[in-house]
């Protein structure tokens, strides 16, 4: 399938009976409104919110596939694709959609492809502010250390500060190490203790 043909299909089955030629719909009504399909939905009966009726992989391939194809501004904002973008691929004449003041201008494009006919998606996207987004690097952006490194790397300063700690005292900790096991080394002109001549506690 190519990247017209998937975004085609997209606004087909969207529009529904809408996409249609023959459609009563398309004549009547110069813009449609339609659910945001790649946003949560707000049940209003049971308070509930139903996932978007096209998951993140889906909606990402369908903006590649947009970007290919040059139809850009025919796809809803969403998760993958703001509305600033829309605006920007729509301004620079990548979108097919005309505007609605243009009504002798849409009849035509309805009558030829009714699937490329101007939606107001419904519902409200919330964009989520990304650090780094605006220059490219979003991996890094805002933290302090760039990489985390192997914890030898991370322990590395902390660990030469005590070696030369320890090493300024080192002959005095040296002495002190001879002297202690030298002092724990029998005598040997001391006859050894044994248990008969070991003293008792009475």
């Amino acid at each position: 399938m190519s990247a017209l043909q998937a975004v085609k299909r997209f606004r087909i089955r969207e529009l529904g009976a809408a996409a249609l030629p023959s459609s009563t719909l398309v004549k009547s009504t110069p813009k449609s409104k339609l659910q945001n399909p790649f946003i949560p939905k707000l049940n209003p009966k049971t308070g509930r919110w139903a996932p978007p009726k096209y998951s993140l992989r889906q909606q990402a391939l369908l903006v590649k596939k947009a970007r290919e194809s040059g139809t850009l501004a025919l796809l809803p904002p969403g998760p993958k694709i703001s509305v600033v973008e829309i605006a920007a691929a729509a301004a620079s004449g990548q979108a097919i959609v005309l505007a609605p003041s243009a009504s002798e201008k849409l009849q035509v494009q309805n009558a030829v492809a009714p699937w490329t006919r101007p939606i107001e998606w419904t519902g409200e996207v919330k964009e989520k502010k990304v650090l780094g987004a605006e220059v490219g690097n979003r991996l890094y952006a805002g933290k302090k250390r760039m990489f985390k490194g192997h914890k030898w790397q991370r322990i590395a300063e902390k660990r030469e500060k005590r070696r030369a700690l320890l090493m300024r005292s080192m002959p005095k900790r040296i002495k002190e190490f001879k002297q202690y096991y030298k002092r724990r080394r029998p005598h040997p002109l001391k006859p050894p203790r044994t248990a008969k001549n070991a003293k008792l506690p009475f």
